[in-house]
């Protein structure tokens, strides 16, 4: 049998039990907070009150602040990309006829995912203290240029991919909320942790998507983990532009930002891989095939491969003049 026949009926046989994550991983609809719920209310009598408080709390925020909490929410406005991807990731079929719980899985995950830009575009609009016209732009780009994650259509290595990812942006937004909570804006502080908390809920999901197609076929799933590790998971905004400047140009900058910030960091990258490999428990899988055997020796010792090269790294510690941002955080 094919690889890529293999991976089908792996999905196909697991199929039956998403409809159980989906209960255990996300949270229904009229029970979940929407953004509004953290945003001056436009039908109050007091929203001008609120939004001047909303902008007062955010000029004591800086300049490398502002520019990664515009590339977090450009990297969340840019969720059709990311929708379109898994719709097409082989097993996920919502052209079969019946109802596909994977095809259902993705567009709930992506109702929910949908809210984070949502509430982050709207403050920094009400914010004041961005450039919102350039935003757009690279927001329009972003989903214009797509992405090309390493993945193609394998469910393996997207869900590697997603469970990695889901993680890192989990850390980035805690990172930033507390940031906020430090200059005493609690709101932004508090939008920022509870989308952290989306992403940790979605981030436990596919990682036991993962875990449980262990079960199925071990040797296929860590021969896709390694060939992820091996390229690099990148971020799926590495195409990031500003108007005017090719693709991937601004995303260099931005990640120099949120290393000089610590929201998101090389060690991070190293801290997530240690704690899948724990996760997945690589060093007890057992009837792994040779080249799969070999594949978990390299992912086991790949933490420590990376550490020792991100101890002699170094960043940029010029600030980037974004069109997002001018040099103090205001325009």
């Amino acid at each position: 049998m094919s690889l890529k026949n293999i991976r089908l009926e792996v999905m196909q046989t697991i199929e039956p039990k998403v409809q159980g994550f989906m209960e255990q991983f996300l949270m229904p609809i009229e029970k979940i907070w929407q953004p509004t719920d953290f945003l001056p209310d436009s039908q109050s009598e007091t929203f001008f009150d609120e939004v001047e408080q909303l902008r007062e709390e955010a000029k004591e925020l800086g300049y490398d602040f502002w520019v990664t909490l515009v590339a977090d929410t450009i990297t969340e406005e840019a969720l059709p990309t990311y929708e379109s991807w898994l719709m097409d990731v082989e097993g996920v079929d919502q052209h079969d006829g019946k109802e596909n719980s994977w095809s259902k899985w993705v567009r709930a995950w992506t109702a929910e995912e949908n809210r984070h830009g949502d509430v982050l575009n709207k403050y920094l609009y009400l914010s004041g203290r961005v450039n919102m016209r350039e935003i757009e732009i690279t927001t329009q780009h972003l989903i214009a240029d797509g992405f090309d994650i390493g993945t193609d259509r394998d469910p393996y290595k997207n869900f590697v991919y997603t469970t990695f990812q889901e993680l890192a942006t989990n850390i980035s937004h805690k990172r930033v909320g507390k940031l906020a909570k430090q200059k005493g804006n609690a709101l932004l502080a508090k939008m920022c942790n509870i989308i952290a908390g989306d992403e940790m809920r979605h981030h436990l999901a596919y990682r036991e998507f993962v875990k449980t197609i262990m079960e199925y076929d071990p040797s296929g799933m860590v021969l896709a983990f390694a060939d992820m590790m091996k390229k690099k998971i990148v971020m799926p905004a590495h195409f990031l532009r500003e108007s005017g400047g090719s693709m991937g140009e601004a995303f260099e900058q931005f990640s120099n930002c949120a290393q000089r910030l610590g929201v998101y960091t090389a060690q991070d990258y190293i801290d997530i891989l240690k704690k899948l490999n724990a996760a997945w428990d690589l060093e007890n899988v057992r009837e792994l095939s040779e080249q799969a055997d070999k594949a978990r020796e390299y992912l086991l010792k790949l933490p420590g491969r990376l550490q020792r090269i991100q101890d002699r790294m170094r960043f940029s510690m010029d600030p980037y003049r974004f069109k997002w941002v001018e040099a103090n955080g205001m325009l």
